[in-house]
């Protein structure tokens, strides 16, 4: 392939790079791909043929983003009216084929997507979306805007999130569903309409939780959505009952700050 170099980046004679694009050492730009208008793109990170970023963006290091992708695009939102907004990637992110990431508003000003994230092909990230780190999307999962997926998400195929949800950490969503409330942090859903299935218990033990870190969310889990308690009166339960630790805390933290109300099935 006709590469041409410049400053250690490789760029092929057929993509379009817009002078005001910052490409750190070591990018790589494939044949058809554009490289937008205050796009800042971090040392080692691969752009395939075809891909788009159209501006306002900034990419990580190492990343990989494959071809037809499409990042940094105007917001779907009939409120937009061009304001200066931005998308932002981490670092060591893979985006697949097809993948669409648009730019935030004013309600926040940012799009943002972590590190260590696999978006799979066809995903689309709406604005003002907030993805964690380790996040992984399967093919066709569609977010509407300011949704918020916590660290270490995993969400199956073609599953559609409505806007203003949240997703928990270490949270899994199986494919196929509609997610439509907050989804608990540690818990497993699926299902259209979601149901909760358990802790996800799997994940957390690949993740590195202790068995008694574990033992700790089950007897949250299960004052939570296994008594005759309402909502606010198993978290009040736990809080009694249940070692605080960092996990305890957020899990019940969470299902208070919760304002569209939690996935229970």
């Amino acid at each position: 392939m006709d590469i041409a170099e410049t400053t250690g980046t490789e760029i092929h004679p057929q993509a379009i790079v817009h002078d005001s694009a910052q490409l750190d050492e070591g990018v790589r730009v494939g044949p058809w791909a554009l490289v937008g208008p205050d796009v800042k793109v971090g040392a080692g990170t691969i752009i395939g043929p075809g891909a788009l970023v159209e501006r306002d963006t900034t990419v990580g290091r190492d990343c990989r983003i494959h071809k037809g992708a499409v990042l940094g695009t105007d917001p779907q939102d009939l409120k937009f009216e061009g304001e200066r907004t931005e998308l932002v990637v981490g670092d060591r992110t893979v985006i697949r084929e097809y993948a669409t990431l648009n730019r935030g508003t004013s309600a926040s000003g940012r799009t943002v997507v972590g590190s260590d994230c696999l978006l799979m092909a066809y995903t689309h990230v709406a604005h003002d979306c907030v993805l964690g780190d380790h996040v992984i999307l399967s093919n066709a999962v569609n977010m509407a805007g300011h949704v918020t997926l916590e660290d270490w998400v995993i969400v199956g195929g073609v599953t559609p999130i409505h806007q203003f949800v949240r997703v928990g950490t270490h949270a899994f969503v199986g494919g196929g569903s509609r997610i439509s409330q907050d989804v608990p942090p540690f818990c497993r859903v699926a299902g259209s309409p979601p149901k909760l299935y358990g802790l996800n218990s799997v994940g957390l033990e690949r993740r590195g939780f202790n068995s008694e870190t574990r033992a700790l969310l089950k007897r949250v889990y299960r004052i939570l959505f296994q008594s005759n308690l309402n909502v606010s009166q198993g978290v009040a339960r736990a809080r009694e009952e249940v070692e605080a630790v960092p996990e305890v805390a957020h899990f019940l933290d969470f299902i208070e700050d919760s304002e569209r109300g939690i996935t229970i099935g």
